[in-house]
C-alpha cells in the first residue's frame, strides 16, 4: 500500500483480525488495514502515481501470459501454533492456484483473509511507507516462505527481486531473503522462471 501509515501496537489478547475489523468500522472512509510484526498498519488511500506503477507491473505479468497475477486480496500468515502472524494486502501478487473450496472456507473462517500459501510471488511499490516494505513486510514475506518478493523502492530509486527465503529460527522477525537481484529504476529487472523480466522505466516518470 502507499502513503504514510498509521501504526498501532496490538494487545496480545486481541485477535488481530478482529482488531482490523474494528479499525475499519471506526474510519469514516473505506480503508484496508494490515497487520505485521505486532503492529496494525493503516495506510491512507494510495496515490494515482502509486496505483499507475503497480498497474504497469500487473500488466507486464499478464502480457507475459501469467494469468494468476492479481491484486486486492488480503492474505493471512500464521505462526506454527496457528495464531495470526500477519494480515497483508500486497500491491500485486502471483498465486499458485485459483482459490479452491478449501481456500474459500479458510477465507470465510478468517473473515476475509485467504491463506498466504496461495502466493508464489508478491510485489510492493513503495511510497512514503518505504520503511514498512523494506523492513517488516520484507521479513514477513520471507517468514511466510514466499519464494519471490518484487520490491520497487521509489525512495532509493531501485528495484529488487528477493529470492531464497531463510527462517533461521522460531522468530519470524529474523527471517530474510538470501538473494537480492537489484537494479536502478529504468533498468530491466530479471525475475526467476517462469516470470518475465520487468521494465522499470515507467517509474522514472513518477
Amino acid at each position: 500500500m502507499s502513503a504514510e501509515p498509521i501504526l498501532e501496537p496490538v494487545m496480545t489478547q486481541v485477535d488481530p483480525i478482529d482488531l482490523l475489523i474494528a479499525i475499519e468500522e471506526a474510519y469514516p472512509m473505506p480503508i484496508r488495514p494490515e497487520y505485521v510484526e505486532g503492529m496494525a498498519i493503516v495506510p491512507p488511500q494510495p496515490s494515482d502515481i502509486h496505483n499507475d506503477g503497480a498497474g504497469e507491473l500487473f500488466y507486464q505479468f499478464r502480457a507475459a501470459g501469467i494469468r494468476l497475477v492479481g491484486f486486492g486480496n488480503g492474505y493471512r500468515a500464521a505462526h506454527k501454533d496457528g495464531r495470526t502472524m500477519a494480515l497483508i494486502v500486497p500491491d500485486f501478487y502471483v498465486r499458485r492456484r485459483r482459490p479452491t473450496e478449501l481456500d474459500e472456507s479458510y477465507r470465510k473462517a478468517h473473515k476475509g483473509w485467504y491463506p498466504i500459501d496461495m502466493i508464489a510471488l508478491v510485489g510492493e511499490v513503495t511510497s512514503t511507507n518505504h520503511e514498512t516494505d523494506t523492513g517488516p513486510k520484507f521479513r514477513t514475506y520471507a517468514a511466510a516462505g514466499i519464494p519471490a518478493y518484487v520490491l520497487v523502492d521509489r525512495h532509493s530509486g531501485t528495484a529488487h527481486c528477493y529470492a531464497d527465503p531463510v527462517v533461521p529460527g522460531d522468530d519470524p522477525t529474523e527471517a530474510y531473503y538470501a538473494t537480492d537481484t537489484k537494479v536502478d529504476l529504468g533498468e530491466p529487472l530479471p525475475l526467476p522462471e517462469p516470470y518475465p523480466t520487468l521494465d522499470t522505466a515507467p517509474f522514472l516518470e513518477s
